[in-house]
């Protein structure tokens, strides 16, 4: 028998079982063995994706903290020391060594991080939200501060000392246009310099520092705690220095986040050349510093320690190679904080937006929406503080809270470990503490631009928590009836041929984790808003994961040729494509000859055309009259103008809206009043 069934392209295995159930598993391994082997080139490449933010610090960690500062030797030595073991114990021992260790399939990040203990306890959703909130506003403030820094380089060169800081910011304006504009097209093309160029730079500032640290061999003397403890205790408002000091490991949390390109192996070996340069670079500008400025402030407005490592000849090469570096750690930020929405929404944390995949390589997706809003503020930023000291300033503040929750969330994850509870309480004692001290720090930032990152990541957290409790809300008032109750009516209707034929198979979206349940408004929507005549009616449902690239399916045959549910359970990184699924699904089942998809009208079943498909969707409004108490009835109308500046519930599950019906029903109904109305004879 020959079907002409339109089918998309799909990669999907099937098998039977003998139960009957028919079960597709497709599970996407991220960590293959090719990510995971350590060699050369996919250290080269470790580089590109992963060291970006954290590589272009130098650029502007030592210019914040000297800032307005007559360098002296407790001053220089103490903030090294400072970075050198805040770079050791918070990127190094907690990122590098134990935070990479939960891995959920070979993914990190926040979100996966939650997806593992999700389970444990339901306030963890909110360390994840605010941690995710701080993330993504973090990624709205590392390009402008990291290519701002880069570009002030110019005015160390005779022909552009006298350039004014607009001209800066028209320059940064312009790079940032390009790279917004750039992302709808991928990056699969030059994303293969990445690697290399990061390379390059690691590599230049290992030479720049190294050729300075004869300057003042007193500067190793940084490497030893102490010199961090007496700045803290005894230096001048030294406990303040730590908010600067803080911005030498912003980018351990995206480090955390691009596990899954790389593999732990990559980013622990990597980790070690990257932390030498780092610290090379540190050393060399602190010494440069001790011995032209001892005794003087060194002027961080027309000048830059990091510029003023370089001889004059390598001025130009050197700006050149730090913008790139910067638009590469532009570039990760922002693919990261596409992943990072692309995880919250599987999560139902985020209102569901338009993903596209501009190229074929792995990972690489585009948010349109999520790109303008990075994009408006960044220029935002920029044009706000015009210059890379303010935005340090700015700048540390939210990601301090990002690795607060990290730090609850790894704790959680250790606790699911069976890990002892002396080592847990020691980390948390060791991490809160520092973390804590930093945010304290940062504190001082937030009449100077700090309120702006947290007024940004406090918009985004309301996002996520409007759209995380209004789902709460909902599924209080859904209401679940036993599925055995309405089978000989849903049966009657199908053969009751004085009702019209509303398709040939009827395709609901269910709620419905029990496959014994359905929700009383589909029951509704089928027998009663408008008898509903169909050969056969599927019930559709996904469950989504805490894993990151389960894709599988099984079939439960209610009444066979009849009703049939199908379940798919896709992991919190998979889109649901609903559409080409459940088309895959279909074919299977015709292949296996579990169903029979022909039309039952007469004339065509005799040519063997297939009947239509036609997806119903219910979705909710608030109606005017509810019971809802004050703040829920606040979140809900919050939610729902969310909902009209998000993608339909259709798109959402990636059903073609030909082919589908939506039908709306209230939200909350209030109990019909008592009327006193009383009816009159007309004449």
């Amino acid at each position: 028998m020959l079907y002409r069934f339109c089918l998309f392209p799909c990669t999907f295995a099937v098998g039977p079982e003998n139960s009957g159930y028919l079960i597709l598993k497709q599970t996407i391994s991220v960590v293959s063995k090719q990510i995971n082997k350590v060699s050369f080139a996919s250290l080269v490449i470790a580089l590109g994706i992963i060291y970006g933010d954290i590589g272009t610090s130098p650029l502007y960690v030592l210019n914040a903290i000297i800032h307005g500062r007559v360098i002296e030797e407790k001053l220089i030595l103490g903030s090294l020391s400072c970075i050198i073991w805040t770079l050791t114990l918070q990127t190094t021992v907690k990122y590098v060594w134990l935070t990479l260790r939960a891995d959920n399939n070979g993914e990190g990040g926040i979100f996966s991080l939650y997806a593992l203990v999700r389970r444990q306890k339901r306030w963890l959703v909110l360390p994840a939200m605010i941690g995710g909130a701080a993330l993504l506003a973090d990624g709205m403030i590392t390009p402008p501060i990291s290519v701002t820094s880069a570009i002030e380089g110019l005015r160390l060169m005779p022909a552009f000392r006298y350039v004014d800081q607009s001209t800066i910011v028209y320059i940064v304006l312009g790079i940032l246009v390009v790279l917004f504009f750039m992302q709808q097209f991928g990056t699969e093309s030059i994303g293969k310099l990445f690697g290399p160029i990061m390379f390059i730079w690691f590599s230049m500032l290992a030479v720049l520092g190294s050729n300075h640290l004869l300057d003042d061999l007193g500067i190793f003397k940084a490497l030893s705690p102490h010199y961090a403890i007496e700045l803290l205790t005894t230096y001048p408002k030294g406990f303040w220095i730590l908010g600067a000091v803080f911005l030498c490991t912003t980018g351990a949390e995206a480090l955390y986040s691009d596990l899954g390109h790389c593999g732990k192996d990559n980013i622990r070996f990597s980790w070690i050349y990257v932390k030498i340069c780092l610290i090379l670079n540190y050393l060399g500008q602190g010494a440069w510093l001790l011995a032209q400025y001892h005794g003087r402030i060194f002027d961080t407005e027309r000048g830059n320690p990091f510029y003023s490592l370089m001889p004059t000849w390598f001025l130009i090469p050197g700006v050149i190679i730090a913008t790139a570096a910067a638009i590469i750690a532009s570039q990760a930020l922002i693919s990261g904080s596409y992943t990072l929405i692309s995880e919250s929404m599987r999560l139902n944390l985020w209102p569901k937006l338009r993903i596209s995949y501009p190229t074929e390589e792995r990972g690489q997706s585009y948010i349109p929406a999520i790109n303008f809003m990075l994009f408006i503020g960044c220029c935002g930023i920029t044009l706000y503080f015009k210059n890379s000291e303010h935005m340090g300033a700015a700048y540390g503040l939210a990601i301090t809270l990002c690795m607060l929750a990290t730090s609850i969330l790894f704790a959680n994850y250790l606790i699911s470990r069976r890990t002892a509870s002396p080592l847990i309480y020691l980390y948390l004692a060791v991490y809160l503490t520092i973390e804590l001290s930093f945010l304290f720090a940062n504190l001082e930032k937030f009449p100077h631009g700090g309120y702006v990152t947290l007024i940004v990541g406090g918009g985004l957290f309301a996002v996520m928590y409007v759209w995380f409790r209004a789902r709460k809300i909902k599924n209080r008032y859904v209401e679940f009836v036993r599925m055995e109750h309405y089978i000989p009516q849903i049966q009657e209707l199908s053969n009751d041929r004085s009702i019209a034929k509303y398709a040939t198979h009827l395709v609901y979206m269910t709620s419905a984790n029990n496959p014994k349940e359905i929700e009383h408004k589909i029951i509704y929507s089928i027998l009663n808003k408008k008898p509903k005549r169909s050969d056969i009616y599927w019930f559709v449902h996904v469950d989504t994961l805490d894993d990151p690239y389960t894709a599988e399916y099984s079939v439960e045959h209610i009444i066979p040729n009849d009703i049939i549910r199908v379940e798919f359970r896709l992991g919190f990184r998979i889109e649901p494509k609903i559409n080409l699924m459940f088309r895959k699904v279909v074919e299977d089942l015709v292949n296996n000859k579990e169903v029979n998809i022909t039309s039952r009208y007469e004339s065509l079943e005799r040519n063997n055309v297939v009947g239509d498909f036609q997806f119903i969707v219910m979705e909710k409004y608030l109606s005017q009259d509810n019971e809802l108490p004050f703040w829920e009835r606040v979140v809900m109308k919050l939610y729902f103008w969310l909902k009209e500046l998000s993608l339909s519930e259709e798109r959402g599950f990636g059903l073609d809206p030909s082919n589908v019906t939506i039908e709306k029903f209230p939200l909350v109904v209030s109990p019909v009043p008592n009327f006193n109305l009383k009816r009159i004879e007309t004449e």
